[in-house]
């Protein structure tokens, strides 16, 4: 008679842990090391998404991620499978965003044995990660697992790893430990020194060219509604990053726009002669500075709140200082604000609205252009939608020109800057909000990097809109060949491109082909209400080039224009 078993195998203990933080869906790829796991998620109420590749699997969390604002969870086998996520782990990292990366190990007897599919993960990913934990005991899977996502989620965002060896998701009879955390040493800032909230009022209070300065941060710790409070009580000049897009509606009357490499002439002008910056959430990022830190808002006193503080005056000098969670500093610069006198900012908006006149941005109305594509996208599509960007020129005339209206509706690779991400951070972003369109811009470069989570998008049956600037080169490397090496243009033709039309139909999707302008209007709204998956191919001219331009190693006034 065979002995009852009591307890759980290891693989069910961490899917119940999972469960317990709330994980709803996981995007993986399985392998050998996780069959344990993937039969134990038959029995699971988590749903799993297939990808086609192991990238995709941590894009698609990392797209989930971004709009919903909850962990993004993926899961990959060992071996290539682990090393496979490593460029997604540095994307999330770089731009954080809170995920938990479950890799497959061999079984824990075979570590250090250079057994078949053995990599150190964690020694591979320890720089681009905030912590990693190599499991040797399925029975501290709870704590464990509650550690990975309070890690992950709390203080300045990152992703964090779970090396998962074969035996430790095989054993069985498990008995769980308590799932009571251990972090000594973690801190988690939250509110400000009183001290210095008093110095921004005061500051605020005394500046005649102020300008705010929202960024990624302002996105993660929920305080658009603050920041907006705060730039029309006192009248601010706003700018943001690329990924503090969204802080301010698109179109607020106090918005100026992104500053910084490609930012508007007006932001770029705005902060150079500022007298006083609010830099909320940025890490004053070389693609806003040029790198040139000491030459960045030279006339201005700058006041730097960020929840990190390894980042406080790391580029730029600051002379304000605050250490906190973006919502609560603001919040209580505001409550302090009453207490002091409102800038006296005519003059400074009499300037910046000469610049805006001076400086809109333009394109040509007569041929087929990607920032008419754009613009005419963001008058069809209502303010939920949802727009996931590739990176390279596309990406910049998204950022100009589509309206992002909520700062959880734009997802796209920051810092790494990483072509192939936006088609499967668009799979995640549809998981994570079903009822609300979701559009990816995109060019025929960064497709192909990723073009196999078609598959997923068919499999899943997700109506993501795809919208491709097609210009049959790589056109952000072209643009600076022809710019800056007197065009003498290097490996940047893309002259094997497949019929992306056939490609999408032969995924069961719609695809569409838009070669004038005349077309372009009728072709997106085909595209929006149609209830599958459709891809619309728009052929654009190579020459088109994103501008404004700071050069590298230019100050961000020194812009190429036309």
């Amino acid at each position: 008679m065979s002995e009852e078993k009591s307890g759980l195998k290891g693989a069910t203990v961490l899917l119940n842990a999972l469960h317990q933080e709330g994980v709803d869906v996981i995007f993986g790829y399985p392998g050998g090391v996780l069959l344990p796991l993937y039969d134990a998620l038959l029995d699971s109420p988590i749903r799993h998404v297939l990808a086609r590749h192991e990238q995709g699997v941590v894009y698609a969390a990392d797209g989930y991620s971004r709009v919903s604002g909850k962990v993004g969870v993926c899961l990959a086998t060992s071996g290539p499978g682990a090393t496979n996520v490593v460029t997604g782990i540095a994307n999330a990292y770089s731009d954080s965003i809170p995920l938990v990366i479950l890799t497959g190990q061999v079984s824990t007897s075979s570590l250090g044995s250079d057994s078949f599919q053995e990599v150190d993960i964690i020694g591979i990913t320890m720089p681009i990660t905030k912590h990693s934990y190599l499991v040797r005991d399925p029975r501290e899977l709870p704590r464990i697992v509650k550690e990975a996502f309070y890690i992950a989620r709390t203080g300045r965002p990152g992703p964090v790893l779970i090396d998962l060896p074969k035996d430790v998701l095989a054993q069985e009879n498990v008995e769980p430990f308590s799932s009571d955390m251990k972090l000594k040493g973690y801190k988690v800032f939250g509110r400000g020194n009183n001290c210095k909230i008093e110095e921004v009022a005061k500051a605020l209070s005394e500046c005649k060219k102020p300008v705010l300065y929202a960024g990624g941060g302002v996105v993660t710790a929920g305080a658009e509604a603050v920041i907006r409070l705060l730039a029309e009580k006192a009248d601010l000049p706003v700018v943001t990053t690329l990924m503090g897009i969204g802080s301010l509606p698109f179109g607020h009357p106090n918005l100026l726009g992104m500053v910084g490499m490609h930012g508007t002439v007006t932001a770029n002008y705005a902060v150079d002669d500022c007298d006083l910056l609010i830099a909320v959430g940025v890490r004053f990022d070389d693609r806003v500075t040029s790198g040139l830190g000491h030459r960045f808002a030279t006339k201005a006193t700058v006041i730097h709140i960020d929840i990190d503080p390894v980042e406080i005056s790391k580029v730029v000098k600051t002379h304000i200082q605050i250490v906190g969670d973006a919502r609560m500093v603001l919040e209580e610069v505001l409550e302090a604000f009453p207490g002091f006198t409102v800038p006296q900012v005519t003059d400074w908006w009499n300037q910046l609205r000469v610049w805006k006149k001076d400086h809109t941005l333009s394109y040509d109305l007569d041929r087929l252009t990607p920032q008419m594509v754009i613009e005419s996208l963001g008058e069809l599509t209502s303010e939920n939608a949802i727009v996931t960007t590739d990176v390279g020129q596309h990406q910049m005339w998204a950022a100009q020109y589509y309206p992002i209206a909520h700062p959880r509706n734009y997802a796209t690779s920051c810092g790494l800057g990483a072509m192939g991400y936006g088609l499967p951070a668009a799979v995640g972003a549809q998981i994570a909000r079903p009822d609300d369109l979701v559009v990816l811009i995109t060019g025929d470069g960064s497709l192909q990097m990723s073009i196999q989570e078609l598959g997923t998008i068919a499999q899943n049956k997700l109506p993501i809109k795809i919208i491709l600037l097609n210009n049959g080169v790589l056109g952000m490397v072209r643009q600076w060949q022809k710019t800056f090496y007197e065009e003498r243009f290097s490996s940047i033709q893309l002259d094997g491109n497949p019929d992306f039309v056939k490609v999408a139909e032969a995924y069961g999707m719609l695809g569409i082909n838009v070669d004038s302008p005349d077309q372009v209007k009728n072709a997106i709204s085909q595209a929006i209400h149609h209830p599958g998956p459709v891809l619309v191919n728009f052929t654009i001219s190579p020459n088109e080039a994103v501008l404004p331009l700071v050069p590298p190693g230019k100050e961000i006034t020194e812009m190429i224009v036309r």
